[in-house]
């Protein structure tokens, strides 16, 4: 299987990696060390156990160099998929599957969703509708990403934990291709369950990083920093609350409650969210597909999100002071709002 990765970091490097030492026939669009130490020295992973594999695989900057693929894995932060939607189609004959990989509430989400929704943009993932322009939503399938990892150095993944990659078709079929991806993620040593209902997998991840992320980022917390205070304890689960409630309006139901949620988020212990190691970083946040998809699928339904809603707000303001030539995303889910809505109730 012609496999090309799109994004050679943590994650992306992480599965092209494994795929590329199982014999799969990989290549990553990457920049940089990172594509010299591709080229070089192929992709080093290094395991949870400290076992370590190297993935031989093609490498380019240029991704129309890298020709049509079975399968296109973008592993991009969900903020980046923009800048590459159009060099996406060089990666494509009829029956290529993309992959999406990002955290949060994809652009394609109502894609194929059925009712009232269906085919409503996500104006917080796609503001301009570059993404949807230039990627074919028909050849998407979800995946939700559970691994931690690091890139330690250009070409050198270190694996924190998890190998749980779940995927799902939009339309919730057991399709011939989403089952040929996740025997080719199993071989390579990867969980991949194919499941029917990718939006449900979704939120449940999103349903911690909503809160914690943008709150770690806001207190330079760690997770059982934050969860651990009781206001800011307190803080999260109504944000989650909140989420539930939005979520629920879509047809979404989660399969464990909001104490086990917070649980599971506590025994990870003193661990930096993404969106704090971004800051720390210089790095932009990602801001609109955790936290601002959701304020505006509230706003879609109708559905009160006050602690959202005030979270967005601060987290917003840091990165404008942090990146101030970058925070114009953000203001396009205030402009759709109401604005009497985004005030304190009190």
């Amino acid at each position: 299987m012609k496999i090309a990765v799109v994004g050679a970091g943590a994650i992306g490097g992480y599965v092209g990696g494994w795929l590329a030492a199982a014999g799969e026939d990989v290549t990553f669009i990457a920049r940089g060390a990172n594509l010299d130490a591709i080229r070089r020295a192929g992709m080093r992973v290094i395991g949870e156990d400290g076992a370590e594999v190297i993935g031989r695989a093609g490498a380019y900057d240029k991704t129309a160099d890298a020709g049509p693929q079975d399968v296109v894995i973008l592993a991009v932060k969900a903020h980046q998929v923009g800048a590459v939607a159009a060099d996406i189609a060089a990666l494509c004959q009829d029956e290529t599957a993309i992959v999406t990989m990002q955290n949060g509430i994809p652009w394609w989400y109502f894609h194929k969703h059925g009712g009232v929704y269906a085919g409503t943009s996500i104006k917080s993932a796609d503001p301009d509708g570059t993404i949807a322009r230039h990627i074919d939503a028909d050849r998407i399938i979800g995946s939700v990403v559970y691994p931690a990892a690091t890139l330690e150095a250009p070409g050198v993944v270190h694996v924190v934990e998890g190998k749980r990659f779940t995927l799902g078709e939009p339309n919730g079929s057991t399709s011939r291709r989403v089952q040929a991806i996740s025997a080719a993620f199993t071989r390579a040593g990867f969980k991949a369950p194919v499941i029917s209902d990718i939006r449900s997998e979704i939120w449940l991840k999103l349903w911690g990083n909503l809160s914690f992320n943008p709150i770690s980022a806001l207190t330079h917390a760690t997770l059982a920093g934050l969860l651990r205070f009781p206001l800011t304890r307190e803080l999260s689960v109504e944000m989650m609350r909140e989420a539930e409630a939005v979520a629920n309006k879509l047809g979404v139901t989660f399969r464990v409650g909001i104490d086990t949620r917070i649980a599971g988020a506590e025994k990870v212990g003193e661990h930096k969210t993404s969106m704090l190691q971004d800051v720390e970083a210089g790095r932009p946040m990602e801001i609109e597909a955790l936290v601002g998809a959701v304020v505006e699928l509230g706003r879609l339904t109708g559905t009160p999100t006050p602690h959202i809603d005030a979270v967005y707000a601060l987290v917003s303001l840091l990165a404008k002071q942090c990146h101030p030539e970058r925070s114009e995303g953000s203001a396009l889910v205030w402009e759709k709002a109401d604005p009497s809505s985004l005030r304190s109730s009190g």
